[in-house]
């Protein structure tokens, strides 16, 4: 199994496009409704942002070791959603298909995370502390 940056770039190539193929149809959700949305700033807000995210997932994919300190943002991401769906689910405010779409992000916040860590050892040296240059020209040793 390779879990170098290629393990990276397939994770976040197939959260990025994943991810527009889950949200971008959620645009048209409310003409199937037979009310309009309370909210829509927060229901159309969430789905932008979110949205936006898979960009800089299939940016981070393109190349792994210059975007790799946005990687643990992607998990932040992952996660920031994986977690109130999980306390929205226990307080029974969402349905069981909502809490099954969170457990997919936890997936992939896990899944960035293994990609973040084992991309680590190609990381050029300004992306690691050990290879920092020092303020006098010569390298830092940590």
């Amino acid at each position: 199994m390779d879990l170098g940056p290629r393990f990276a770039t397939r994770v976040f190539l197939f959260a990025g496009i994943y991810g527009i193929v889950v949200l971008l149809p959620q645009y048209l959700v409310e003409w199937g409704l037979p009310a309009p949305i309370a909210q829509p700033e927060h229901f159309y807000g969430f789905i932008g942002v979110a949205l936006s995210w898979q960009f800089v997932f299939l940016l981070i994919a393109r190349d792994v070791q210059r975007y790799r300190p946005l990687m643990l943002m992607g998990v932040l991401e992952k996660l920031s959603f994986s977690f109130a769906v999980v306390i929205l689910y226990a307080a029974d405010r969402v349905s069981a298909g909502v809490l099954g779409a969170g457990a997919i992000d936890l997936a992939l916040g896990g899944l960035f995370v293994l990609a973040f860590l084992r991309s680590r050892d190609s990381a050029p040296g300004y992306l690691c502390l050990r290879n920092r240059p020092a303020k006098d020209g010569g390298a830092a040793r940590i």
